[in-house]
């Protein structure tokens, strides 16, 4: 049987070591009427500045089902992991792929994970499944374990501009200037049910470094996992790593740059960290 794992451009992964098949499948940004893809190559420092320079809104749209099929083909044991279902409707097109291909290959089977996250805790996720398919574990236990494993795992996030977000009517004009007058950055949260909430307001970045280690610890961290995917702000996340280490100097602690779609919701100087509470 030849096993895959696929995942959608929010994991920011675009290969994985080692042996295992890895295949990604973009979600697509539109400003100003261009359309970036968001895949290997894609210069996400120009796409982020022409989101700051553009008067209008933006928006993104999810993969077609055609792409998540190609991904899939020759494939006979596949785990599919997307962006959580509360932001795209990346999910929903890889489960009626997930319909099509299955009944084209009755032999196939197909796990969709909603990661009900994105960035970090995607990775964790994709990880642990990399993990299963090493052991060569049966099909059916490795669900089991992801499923587990998907309730140890954890996503917070910090903002540093809410500039897109103003432009796209989620918050208003007014607010996202006063915070960036101010310094005022924003740390959420992934919810249980995959929508992104407001956990705490910070004042300047040294606040909002020592609040996220502190909200992490408030969720269960003891020392696990933790993948810090970062915008175009890799002096904070090294921070926020070593923050980690002077804590739990033994922790696997890794950092990466965001690919396109994870920098348009986190916009410049942005963090997306996963991590487990163990």
């Amino acid at each position: 049987m030849t096993y895959r794992i696929v995942s959608d451009s929010t994991s920011n992964l675009f290969s994985l070591s080692g042996d295992i098949d890895y295949r990604t499948v973009p979600l697509k940004i539109l400003v100003d009427g261009i359309e970036y893809v968001d895949e290997p190559g894609l210069d996400t420092e120009a796409l982020v500045a022409k989101m700051e320079a553009s008067q209008w809104g933006s928006s993104t749209s999810c993969p077609a089902i055609q792409e998540w099929l190609d991904a899939f083909e020759g494939a006979d044991y596949i785990f599919c992991v997307t962006i959580t279902s509360g932001l795209s409707g990346s999910y929903n097109s890889a489960l009626n792929a997930r319909d099509i291909y299955v009944s084209e290959h009755p032999e196939a089977k197909i796990y969709v994970v909603d990661s009900l996250s994105t960035g970090g805790e995607m990775e964790l996720i994709i990880e642990k499944i990399k993990e299963c398919m090493e052991k060569d574990l049966p099909f059916e236990e490795a669900v089991q374990i992801i499923q587990d494993y998907q309730t140890h795992t954890h996503l917070l996030f910090t903002l540093e501009s809410l500039s897109n977000l103003a432009k796209n009517g989620r918050v208003s004009p007014a607010v996202a200037k006063v915070a960036g007058l101010l310094g005022i950055r924003f740390l959420g949260r992934a919810s249980e049910e995959g929508t992104l909430q407001q956990a705490h307001i910070c004042r300047g970045p040294k606040k909002t470094l020592t609040m996220s280690f502190s909200e992490m610890v408030k969720m269960g961290y003891k020392g696990g996992k933790v993948r810090i995917h970062h915008c175009l702000n890799q002096a904070s996340a090294e921070k926020l790593k070593n923050l980690i280490l002077s804590e739990y100097p033994h922790a696997d602690v890794t950092v990466t740059p965001c690919t396109g779609l994870c920098s348009y919701y986190a916009e410049r100087g942005g963090m997306i960290f996963g991590f487990e509470d163990y």
